[in-house]
């Protein structure tokens, strides 16, 4: 079991990531807490960054972001100020959903939503290779999401 988490904590978690929209007695109820207990435990999960926040999933298609392209960076440089610089640039783009440091041929992983390639061909051209420190892009267009936005298994 996780550190300082319990078997109750841990059902909370379970319950809030399968279905973040179920009322705090629902919740009590299915860990067989009170009410009041169950507010306070999820109110401290929530203080302690365990819970980082609760949102609707929101079906990619239906807001024309059903093309997903992942990205590969490589910078020119691997520095601390080279990362930096990228990463506060990156942290402004709101299409971009994530972005990851990783170890081998590339610096960093993007995940982007589009409507379509050409939206994609726009961001890249104007935004992607003007971000400092790039050398170099590599992209990859989803053909099947097989696994999306999976629940944690703990």
């Amino acid at each position: 079991m996780p550190a300082g988490l319990d078997r109750i904590d841990i059902k909370l978690l379970r319950l809030l990531q399968e279905d973040g929209r179920l009322t705090n007695a629902e919740l009590a109820q299915r860990v067989s807490v009170s009410p009041a207990t169950c507010h306070r435990r999820t109110q401290r999960l929530i203080a302690q960054g365990t819970i980082r926040g609760v949102r609707a999933r929101v079906a990619p298609r239906a807001v024309d972001r059903g093309a997903l392209v992942m990205v590969g960076v490589v910078l020119d440089r691997s520095t601390p100020e080279s990362f930096g610089a990228f990463e506060r640039a990156v942290a402004k783009l709101r299409f971009i959903l994530d972005c990851h440091l990783v170890a081998g041929d590339f610096d960093y992983f993007l995940k982007i939503r589009v409507g379509e390639m050409a939206d994609f061909n726009r961001i890249h051209g104007e935004q992607l290779i003007g971000l400092p420190g790039v050398r170099q892009t590599r992209t990859f267009f989803v053909m099947k999401e097989v696994v999306d936005d999976a629940p944690l298994d703990f």
